[in-house]
């Protein structure tokens, strides 16, 4: 079982540097934490008054892990769910906020359990997440990461600006579904042939 720092670490890795996207709504983010996360906490970095694009650049790899932690992990209490769930539940939060949570709480409701899909992690939640996960703990993660790849096409689907997230420049997956696939047991990623029949409609 992998650490919350562990994988607090790895998601930092996974985000990468500096970046200024007009496409992307987080705005300026490095290490994924964004000028927005910074200006809610009061991160005023370089002390000159206020929050912005310096402050996000000055931002450190140790800073950003702390922060995920706290405010991405501990906050909204992830740790509740199954161990094994974590890390993408965890990973989806930094990626999406509460958006993780009712992506996790709509499967559930397609599995059966009556929940109110308001992205808060619950003691209900919770229960069913637990409830979900037996006898097999994998079988729960790989639903929830099929589910969090459903979304992103859904949203580049709506969102022609957000395609290049989904498919890269090459026709290839984009980083958003190469990062829901991380955490898949291989038998669900898609094949080539299977991604581009999900984005064809966009050409």
């Amino acid at each position: 079982m992998q650490s919350v720092q562990q994988i607090a670490n790895e998601i930092v890795a996974r985000e990468g540097g500096f970046v200024d996207d007009p496409d992307d709504p987080g705005g300026a983010t490095k290490y994924g934490v964004t000028i927005h996360t910074m200006r809610r906490l009061g991160l005023d970095l370089t002390r000159d008054g206020t929050v912005d694009r310096r402050d996000v650049m000055a931002l450190g790899r140790d800073q950003a892990v702390a922060i995920f932690i706290a405010h991405y992990f501990q906050k909204p209490g992830l740790a509740r769910v199954p161990d094994a769930l974590q890390p993408t539940l965890f990973d989806m939060y930094v990626n999406a906020g509460g958006q993780a949570v009712r992506i996790l709480q709509r499967l559930l409701v397609q599995m059966g359990f009556s929940l109110v899909v308001d992205g808060v992690l619950g003691p209900r939640t919770a229960g069913a997440c637990e409830q979900a996960a037996k006898p097999d703990p994998v079988v729960l993660r790989d639903a929830y990461g099929v589910a969090r790849r459903n979304y992103y096409f859904r949203l580049a689907d709506r969102r022609p600006a957000l395609r290049k997230y989904v498919r890269s420049r090459n026709g290839g997956k984009g980083g958003w579904i190469r990062r829901a696939e991380e955490f898949l047991s291989p038998p669900y990623h898609l094949s080539m042939a299977e991604f581009q029949q999900r984005i064809a409609a966009w050409d």
